[in-house]
């Protein structure tokens, strides 16, 4: 029953990225990378529920053939009431990417990082 939940969640999410990113054509054309790996490889460390955990070496791949500071441009409230742009950027610094302090991204201004 949770698989279930789970898969038709990845589903919804796929469909309705879908929609909004092939409508405008947007990330893919401006941003570089493949939208559907993107969903595949990261929706799971970027939902909106659960703590954040270190993506896996596949979504890193991925993540790193996007322009981040450009996708955050096109973030709408659509995007944001399924994906949670906290994790995104975690995902993103997780992978090595360098996400500048202070980018706009949907709602969310990017904080610095922390250092350890």
């Amino acid at each position: 029953m949770a698989t279930s939940s789970i898969n038709c969640l990845s589903l919804a999410m796929l469909v309705i990225f879908g929609t909004l990113i092939y409508n405008t054509n947007e990330v893919s054309a401006q941003c570089g990378g493949s939208f559907p790996a993107l969903v595949s490889q990261c929706s799971k460390f970027v939902q909106k529920s659960g703590p954040s955990i270190p993506p896996s070496p596949g979504c890193c791949a991925v993540i790193r053939t996007f322009d981040i500071s450009c996708g955050c441009k096109l973030v709408t409230k659509e995007v944001e009431r399924l994906v949670s742009i906290p994790k995104v950027i975690f995902v993103a610094r997780s992978c090595g990417l360098n996400i500048p302090p202070g980018l706009q991204c949907g709602s969310v201004r990017v904080p610095p990082k922390f250092k350890k």
